[in-house]
C-alpha cells in the first residue's frame, strides 16, 4: 500500500477508541518498519536516501500524533505500552547507526580538507604546520 494510502486510511475523524488504537497499532508497524530499514540502508547502502526516509518518520509522527489524539480520554492499553517501549530501542539503534553515519562523513570531509590542503601545498613550511610564528621581539 503506497504512503499516500497508509496516510488517508489514519485519517478517519470521529474515530471510536477501538478504530483509533487499531489505527495506532498500524502507524506504530509502519514506523518500526521505516526505522529498521533505515537502520539497515545506513550501515550498508551508500546510495541510501537519508532525506527521503526522514520525509517518511516525519510523516509517520504526524499520523501517530493524530493517532494518540483519536483516542480521546479512552486508557492506552498496556499492549501498546510495550511496542512503543519496543519501538523506542529501534530509535535509539536507529540513533547511533544515523551517529555512526555522521561521525564517518565528518572523518571522510575532513582527510579530503587535508588530502585537498597537502596537494595545494608549494612545499615551503607554514607557520600553521609548526605552531604560531613568533613575530619581533
Amino acid at each position: 500500500m503506497s504512503d499516500h494510502a497508509d496516510f488517508m486510511q489514519t485519517e478517519g475523524h470521529g474515530d471510536q477508541p477501538g478504530e483509533a488504537l487499531m489505527n495506532l497499532t498500524a502507524i506504530i508497524g509502519r514506523i518500526e518498519e521505516t526505522v529498521e530499514a533505515e537502520t539497515a540502508s545506513i550501515r550498508t547502502d551508500v546510495r541510501f536516501d537519508i532525506k527521503a526516509s526522514n520525509a517518511r518518520k516525519s510523516r509517520y509522527l504526524y499520523e501517530l500524533n493524530k493517532a494518540i489524539a483519536g483516542l480521546g480520554g479512552a486508557n492506552f492499553p498496556h499492549e501498546h505500552r510495550n511496542v512503543i517501549v519496543r519501538l523506542r530501542e529501534k530509535l535509539a539503534a536507529n540513533e547511533r547507526a544515523i551517529l555512526a553515519h555522521l561521525n564517518a562523513v565528518g572523518e571522510v570531509a575532513e582527510l579530503m580538507q587535508d588530502a585537498i590542503q597537502r596537494a595545494e601545498a608549494d612545499g615551503t613550511y607554514s607557520a600553521t604546520e609548526f605552531g604560531r610564528v613568533a613575530g619581533p621581539a
